[in-house]
């Protein structure tokens, strides 16, 4: 069974840094796309940055490009997020979620780089919250 667990939200101050972790258990990273969404209220939900579990290839919302960035530590089967320069308009849940495995370079390139509101994500964790505050 996949299982997500987020942990490292919080409040921090306009121009401060957090960094999100993402434990999975029930598989592994390769032919996996791993991505970090997000939703405030009243908001949609969006994609911020996702990652390739074959190779590391990154996808990152133009809103966050430069700011934060995703990476993944295969050995612990964990994604992390490090946030900086943090705004308030950054305030959301922030969600990880998987989709695999993949049967072709292609289908993971898809997940991964096409994926704006989750669409393709078919697996969850329970969310963080991150405040921003100005």
């Amino acid at each position: 069974e996949v299982q997500l667990v987020e942990s490292g939200g919080g409040l921090v101050q306009g121009g401060g840094s957090l960094r999100l972790s993402c434990a999975a258990s029930g598989f592994t990273f390769a032919n996996y796309a791993i991505g970090w969404f997000r939703q405030a209220p009243g908001k949609e939900r969006e994609g911020v940055a996702c990652i390739s579990g074959s190779d590391g290839s990154t996808y990152y919302a133009d809103s966050v490009k430069g700011r934060f960035t995703i990476s993944s530590d295969n050995a612990k089967n964990t994604v992390y997020l490090e946030m900086n320069s943090l705004k308030p308009e950054d305030t959301a849940v922030y969600y990880c979620a998987a989709r695999g495995p993949a049967r072709s370079r292609l289908q993971l390139k898809i997940w991964v780089f096409s994926s704006s509101k989750g669409e393709y994500y078919n697996n969850w964790g329970q969310g963080t919250q991150v405040t921003v505050s100005s």
